[in-house]
């Protein structure tokens, strides 16, 4: 019996390729609704009658899901905000997939300001709000937003999720490239397609509601997120970007090439298993989940490692590589698993190789003097930042970067 209703904000690849459709295939919600900004896509999903397309690229091909029955409105419109706040008092599950937890609270609907209002009369037994945002703290963030904007406490039960989502997607906005990738529109009238990878096991923060049966029943609930979040983080993340820096060094265009390089590919594995897998598994070994295990954390790499360079998602090393200067901060993806490494005496010989491509592709990148050393782009990229192993990261990412340079 379908009891539940969904309100997502933000229809993005991971909204409308994750959030919607698992709940589209669940068959458990009467209702599911978008509110979403630009009014393009407002104006081609509902001239679809509420239809809309996402391209799933599996191992062997893609696969074209058409999801149905969303309703779909843009807070910016009187009319349409006024139908938003009405499903939101009813909702059972709400999911936030914006940008950044910067816009929580901007402008003058908010999304904390509209999600506050529709808790605050609520309808529905209990209210779960996923926040899909890549920020390890995104529940907690959304959820102080919120209870700053309720005029009273609240009658029902409601509950803030963190996700860890490793799940790669994209917009692909070049009507050739859609085109060649036989990829479908995400409706009539509007030149984008939603491409995603087929992976669903989603990590959520374990729902303390008592009675509470969410109706997106495929994602795994875990009491503490945080060790999954790091092996994301120090796992997933740090060897994507690894991958593409390497690439980029080597002259590749796309993710998928990299899988015929057995050099490079042996290089990301030793650091995603003997690195960043032997810290992790020696830091979370005591909970004793089959991830921080040798041969669970393996599986995890090996299969990660055919995901990240799968021909039909077809990623490009411009787009894996890019914001250099946020992924090559000191406690982000590569020089924090270098620091995690460290701290556990392990030499990450491996990842500082990433690090080296990385800082030559942001020196490029950033238009710094050829002759840059890699310790004044590093002193640049870490300005007041902090962490124990600062000095020795520094060394051996100095000691890769030479090596890197003395080969081309």
């Amino acid at each position: 019996m379908k009891s539940h209703i969904f309100v997502g904000f933000g229809f993005g690849p991971i909204q409308a390729g994750l959030f919607v459709s698992e709940a589209f295939k669940s068959r458990n919600f009467k209702r599911m609704i978008i509110a979403e900004i630009d009014q393009r896509l407002v104006d081609a999903v509902r001239a679809n009658n509420g239809r809309y397309a996402v391209s799933i690229a599996g191992l062997e091909g893609i696969e074209i899901r058409q999801i149905e029955g969303l309703e779909i409105y843009n807070p910016s419109n009187d009319g349409d905000r006024a139908k938003l706040l009405d499903a939101l008092r009813q909702a059972s599950e709400i999911c936030t997939s914006l940008p950044s937890v910067n816009f929580f609270d901007s402008g003058q609907h908010s999304v904390a300001s509209l999600i506050a209002q529709g808790l605050q009369s609520s309808s529905a037994p209990a209210t779960i709000i996923y926040t899909a945002e890549n920020n390890n703290h995104a529940a907690e963030i959304l959820e102080e937003k919120v209870k700053a904007k309720l005029a009273s406490p609240l009658k029902h039960q409601v509950q803030f999720l963190n996700t860890v989502i490793g799940k790669m997607s994209q917009v692909v906005t070049e009507a050739e490239e859609i085109k060649a990738k036989d990829l479908n529109v995400i409706a009539p009238g509007i030149d984008r397609a939603f491409l995603v990878e087929a992976f669903n096991k989603i990590l959520v923060t374990q729902c303390h509601i008592k009675g509470f049966k969410p109706g997106i029943e495929v994602f795994i609930e875990k009491e503490d997120l945080l060790p999954f979040e790091e092996a994301k983080l120090y796992g997933h993340n740090a060897i994507h970007a690894l991958l593409a820096y390497l690439g980029a060094a080597k002259g590749y265009r796309k993710m998928a090439e990299l899988k015929n390089d057995a050099a490079l590919i042996q290089i990301a594995r030793k650091a995603f298993i003997d690195e960043s897998g032997a810290a992790l598994t020696k830091k979370y070994a005591h909970l004793g989940d089959t991830l921080f295990t040798e041969s669970g954390f393996r599986f995890y790499a090996e299969d990660l490692l055919g995901r990240m360079t799968n021909s039909f998602l077809d990623d490009t090393i411009e787009r894996a590589a890019r914001d250099p200067q946020r992924k090559l901060g000191l406690n982000d993806r590569i020089f924090g698993t270098m620091g995690l490494c460290m701290e556990y005496g392990i030499v990450p010989e491996k990842m500082a190789m990433g690090a080296a491509a990385g800082v030559a592709y942001f020196i490029k990148q950033a238009g710094l003097d050829i002759d840059t050393s890699p310790a004044d782009a590093l002193c640049h990229l870490w300005q007041n930042q902090t962490s124990g192993y600062k000095t020795q990261m520094m060394e051996i990412t100095q000691k890769a970067y030479a090596k890197l340079t003395s080969a081309r």
